[in-house]
């Protein structure tokens, strides 16, 4: 059986104020970025029996990715979120009972995982819940990668630090960060409480204009600073970017500091898109070539 990276949750359509439907959800983007840059991942979740559901597994088939996790739900919509611009950052309505709230544990295909990806807000509801629960189960050796996006109201603390407890590897935000762990201090030192705490490996922390770092268990910091880009459209999806490229240096063993300034450059290039997924393949070919990826 080949190894590939497992990515679960939730896959939706981004609405935007304009008209303009992008598809979108944490998992999906990182799986979607992972296919370009030849890492074939199987991605699982769940979409209605609607047009948007079969516009999701047009998309998938389009771009060369593997549908066997991909559900079908004859109760629940596709998922779907409204998304408004203010101040130049995107504010969601992420609409409940949606088809990725109920992914099934036993219709999930067998594999295994070169690593396991998962976030929060798939993870709402039990059905869901308890499907991740059964892939971490049957996959004790695979290394789980929580990219944490917490999104109001859809997230528990409780869940979350159990969640974490059972993570080797987690990205999230400054901001996400100094919400889960609520004490006085720098974000470093709030990175280091948070790797030991959880018995993590590694912490990377998002902190859009101002860059990323990552703390390893043995207290090594990296940081990375953007360039400036020319034209910000919107920063939907930019977190994703980063975490599928931070999990593509993971998986090809990069140093941390190659795998970071690779995951800050893919992510600049992705705030100069509208919304999180890019279907043009030169958009990722002059990083392939760079990175020294297969074709």
């Amino acid at each position: 059986m080949i190894k590939a990276p497992l990515i679960f949750g939730e896959v939706l359509f981004d609405c935007f104020e304009d008209g303009a439907s992008v598809l979108g959800g944490a998992p999906f983007n990182v799986a979607w970025h992972l296919q370009a840059f030849a890492c074939s991942p199987l991605f699982v979740s769940r979409v209605g029996e609607d047009v948007l559901g079969g516009q999701i597994r047009n998309a998938m088939q389009g771009w060369g990715m593997s549908t066997a996790g991909l559900q079908q739900d004859s109760v629940h919509a596709t998922g779907k979120v409204q998304v408004s611009i203010k101040d130049g950052e995107p504010n969601y309505d992420i609409l409940t009972q949606r088809a990725f709230d109920f992914i099934q544990a036993d219709a999930v295909p067998s594999c295994e995982a070169a690593l396991i990806y998962h976030g929060s807000l798939a993870l709402r509801c039990p059905e869901s819940a308890k499907a991740l629960a059964g892939i971490l189960q049957s996959n004790p050796a695979a290394p789980v990668f929580m990219d944490v996006n917490l999104r109001p109201p859809w997230w528990q603390a409780h869940q979350v630090r159990q969640l974490l407890d059972g993570a080797t590897w987690v990205k999230l935000s400054g901001d996400e960060l100094e919400t889960l762990v609520d004490t006085a201090g720098e974000l470093q030192k709030k990175a280091a409480l948070l790797l030991q705490a959880h018995g993590l490996s590694l912490v990377i922390v998002t902190q859009g204009e101002q860059g990323a770092f990552a703390m390893d268990e043995a207290g090594n910091v990296v940081s990375v600073q953007p360039e400036k880009v020319s034209r910000v459209v919107d920063t939907v999806g930019a977190g994703d970017a980063f975490a599928s490229v931070c999990i593509l240096g993971l998986l090809k063993k990069w140093d941390m500091a190659t795998t970071l300034n690779h995951a800050q450059a893919f992510a600049s290039a992705l705030v100069e898109q509208q919304g999180a997924t890019v279907h043009e393949r030169s958009f990722y070919a002059s990083f392939k070539t760079l990175w020294q990826l297969p074709n």
